[in-house]
């Protein structure tokens, strides 16, 4: 049991996301979709010219910042520990700015200044 167990084992250690053909299709289909994401909240802040937008906006091109990182992987250009590093603070980056937007620009939040916006 052991010994399948460590094949197993090595099997799974010697597995790479590099050159992948399908996780390269589905990261790409990814940045597509947030690439048109981006467009739109870089639209409605435009169109709202609020601090709150532009959070939302910063948020979704940090998560169109990780399909980069993840084609980068794929294609080998970014290494695997670089590519844990930048894509789990750059999931920071997004919850924290999301939750700011959101504490910071709710209706009676300190230091509200929505109606001068």
């Amino acid at each position: 049991m052991t010994q399948s167990l460590s094949g197993s084992v090595s099997a799974l250690a010697g597995w790479s996301v590099e050159g992948s053909l399908p996780i390269l299709a589905v990261v790409v289909a990814a940045g597509l979709g947030t690439s048109l994401l981006f467009a739109v909240s870089l639209a409605a802040y435009r169109r709202r010219r609020q601090a709150q937008y532009r959070l939302i906006s910063l948020a979704v091109g940090a998560l169109l910042a990780r399909s980069v990182v993840g084609v980068g992987t794929v294609l080998g250009a970014v290494p695997m520990p670089v590519h844990h590093l930048l894509a789990h603070s750059l999931d920071f980056l997004i919850a924290a700015t999301v939750l700011y937007a959101v504490y910071a620009h709710a209706p009676g939040a300190v230091g509200d200044d929505a109606a001068s916006d």
